[in-house]
């Protein structure tokens, strides 16, 4: 069986469970299925967040996950991998991300994800932009975010 890449950028929420069993199901040659998700906090250094709003360029954000996602493959022996990105309007508690990868083994499982991951928050074409009692502010990049992507970088 080859590796099947799905790539979705979607308003709607997702269910990280269907979206596992939908990447693995029929599938024996995965032994190891890796998944993070992530969630709008509720707080940012104190602060209460209301809401964050993300915004895409369509057609680009889902060109660029898709060739990082190809990178993934050729990089690890994957067996598959799920990202879904949602937009717009996401109040706390509500799903933001997904990245799940499946594999022979572990390790090139957790690697994958965690590279996809750094690219997420690094570099893919998101802006984000938080609600607080303040107002609204975009996010500024991180350092730690960089040095963490930094490391897949070859040399």
């Amino acid at each position: 069986m080859s590796a099947v890449a799905t790539i979705r950028i979607q308003q709607a929420d997702f269910d990280v469970a269907q979206e596992i069993a939908a990447l693995s199901r029929g599938r024996t040659d995965v032994g190891a299925v890796v998944s993070f998700s992530g969630i709008c906090r509720g707080s940012e250094q104190g602060e209460r967040i209301a809401a964050l709003t993300l915004e895409h360029y369509p057609g680009m954000a889902e060109a660029e996950i898709q060739r990082h996602a190809d990178e993934a493959l050729a990089r690890w022996p994957l067996q598959g991998l799920t990202v879904i990105h949602r937009f717009g309007r996401i109040e706390p508690g509500e799903n933001i991300v997904l990245v799940v990868t499946a594999s022979a083994h572990r390790q090139a499982a957790f690697e994958a994800a965690e590279f996809l991951m750094d690219y997420l928050k690094t570099s893919a074409p998101f802006w984000k932009r938080e609600e607080s009692a303040r107002g609204t502010n975009w996010v500024e990049a991180r350092d730690h975010d960089d040095a963490a992507a930094a490391r897949w970088t070859k040399s």
